[in-house]
C-alpha cells in the first residue's frame, strides 16, 4: 500500500495510491484518523486498506498538490556520512557511532513542489536518501526487533546549504532553511516494500546521474540506527529517519555542482518511485 498526503480542491487530505489516482481516506476515515501520522498512531493501516479496497480513485495523481508524506512529524532525524563513498569524499574519518542531526518539520516540501535556494547562499546541494517512517512507539529497541516499529519507507532529498552547514562543526544551520528538504512522493508500507537493503538509489540533476548506490552499502544499517536512536530518545508514530546520502554530492565534485533556480532534481529509489522537485529562488 502507498499512502500519500496532498491538497485537492482547497482541502488537505491523504489517501491510498491506486494506479494513477488516489482513494481519499480523509473522506472515509478522516474523523478518526485526520492524517497519516494519526493513522499510524492508531495502528490503523489495516483500516486504511479496508477503506480503500474496491474503491475508485477520487483524485488523479497529476491533479493534486503533494505535501510531505508526514506533514507533522514530531522528529526528523537525519544520518550523516552513512555511506563509505560519501565519507571518503568528505575526508572524514570513520566513527564508532552514527553521526546524527535534526531537521525541522517545517523545512520540508512535497513531491513536485519547489525546493528553495536561499538568498543567503549559492551553495545549495542535493542529497538523495532513503527515509524510514516509524509506525509504533519505540524506546530501547534492540536491533533484532527493528522491524516491529517501522511502518514504511519514502524518499528524502536532504538539501544542504553547504557554506552555512560548514560555518561550525554543527550542521544545523545548513540543514534547516525553508523548503530545502523534499519528502515523498508517498510512503510504501513495509509489507509491500520488503527488504530495505535491496534497493537502488539514484539522484539526477537535470537528467544527469549524480549519485547511484544500493542501500546495502550503508555503514550503519537500519537496525543499528534504530537501536542507537531509541537508546537516547523515544521514536513515535510518524517520526522519520533519513538514512544518509551516498557519494557524488555536488560540493565535492571538481568543478563543484550546486542546484540553481530552473534546475530539476530527481531522487529515484527502486520499489518506491521518484521524488521530483524543481529548484526556485527564495
Amino acid at each position: 500500500m502507498k499512502l500519500v498526503s496532498y491538497t485537492a480542491n482547497g482541502k488537505d487530505a491523504y489517501g491510498v495510491v491506486a494506479g494513477d489516482g488516489i482513494v481519499d481516506l480523509s473522506a472515509r476515515i478522516g474523523e478518526r484518523y485526520p492524517d497519516i501520522k494519526a493513522l499510524l498512531a492508531g495502528d490503523a493501516l489495516a483500516a486504511a486498506a479496508a477503506a480503500a479496497d474496491g474503491q475508485s480513485a477520487d483524485e488523479a495523481l497529476d491533479a493534486v498538490t503533494y505535501r510531505p508524506v508526514i506533514v507533522n512529524p514530531d522528529k526528523v532525524i537525519c544520518v550523516g556520512l552513512n555511506y563509505k563513498a560519501h565519507r571518503e569524499e568528505t575526508g572524514r574519518a570513520p566513527t564508532d557511532n552514527p553521526a546524527l542531526f535534526i531537521r525541522f518539520a517545517d523545512t520540508q516540501c512535497g513531491h513536485n513542489q519547489p525546493m528553495i535556494k536561499p538568498t543567503a547562499s549559492d551553495s545549495f546541494d542535493y542529497e538523495g536518501e532513503l527515509a524510514v517512517i516509524i509506525g509504533k512507539p519505540g524506546r530501547h529497541v534492540k536491533a533484532a526487533d527493528w522491524a516491529s516499529i517501522v511502518a514504511g519507507y519514502a524518499i528524502y532529498n536532504d538539501g544542504s546549504v553547504r557554506d552555512w552547514q560548514n560555518h561550525t562543526i554543527q550542521w544545523t544551520a545548513g540543514k534547516n532553511f525553508p523548503a530545502t528538504g523534499a519528502f515523498g512522493p508517498w510512503m510504501v508500507t513495509a509489507d509491500e516494500l520488503g527488504d530495505p537493503t535491496q534497493l537502488e538509489l539514484t539522484t539526477r540533476l537535470n537528467g544527469n546521474v549524480m549519485q547511484n548506490t544500493t542501500t546495502d552499502l550503508m555503514i550503519f544499517d537500519i537496525p543499528t540506527l534504530i537501536e542507537y536512536i531509541t537508546t537516547f530518545t523515544q521514536l513515535r508514530p510518524g517520526d522519520v529517519i533519513s538514512t544518509g546520502t551516498p557519494g557524488g554530492v555536488g560540493f565535492k565534485r571538481d568543478p563543484q555542482v550546486f542546484m540553481k533556480p530552473g534546475d530539476t532534481v530527481e531522487v529515484e529509489i527502486s520499489k518506491i518511485g521518484t521524488l521530483t522537485n524543481p529548484i526556485a529562488a527564495e
